[in-house]
């Protein structure tokens, strides 16, 4: 069996014209994140080794967990790290968003990295983070933001 290559950290910068504060509460508040994650109820535990989740209705109505992890980092409104795994997987691998405010934004950077090479989720995470950001920096910026497809 050939040996594949690990799978690279996804890595993507945003700037969001919001200050550090805001941005990290469009990261960690239930209202946000309801919006952001189109009904998702996020539960999490705010403190190093915490759990938190993104749980919602699956296909057949019943609750499901979309991601779950563990907090690895707290620190606002600078640092959140924690680890990622989808739905029933059983790969972990980390998720960091940085922030630092710029003269009038907040640059955003997330990397999502320590990746088993096969997990089937990198994918979905390489497709979603963008849109996620997308939708957070227009959430913040107008008031408003546009469903996933």
């Amino acid at each position: 069996m050939a040996h594949q290559a690990p799978l690279a950290p996804l890595k993507y910068i945003f700037y969001i014209a919001a200050t550090p504060e805001k941005v990290w509460e469009g990261f960690v508040s239930r209202e946000s994140n309801r919006i952001l994650f189109s009904g998702a109820e996020f539960q999490a535990d705010f403190k190093p080794g915490g759990l938190l989740a993104w749980v919602g209705a699956g296909p057949d109505g019943k609750p499901m967990t979309y991601v779950q992890g563990k907090i690895l980092r707290f620190e606002a409104p600078k640092v959140f790290q924690y680890t990622f795994a989808m739905g029933q997987n059983d790969k972990v691998s980390r998720a960091t968003i940085e922030l630092a405010p710029e003269t009038e934004a907040t640059k955003v950077t997330v990397t999502h990295d320590e990746w088993a090479e096969d997990d089937t989720t990198y994918a979905a995470c390489a497709d979603g983070w963008p849109r996620i950001l997308s939708r957070l920096k227009t959430l913040l910026e107008t008031g408003k933001t546009f469903k996933p497809h």
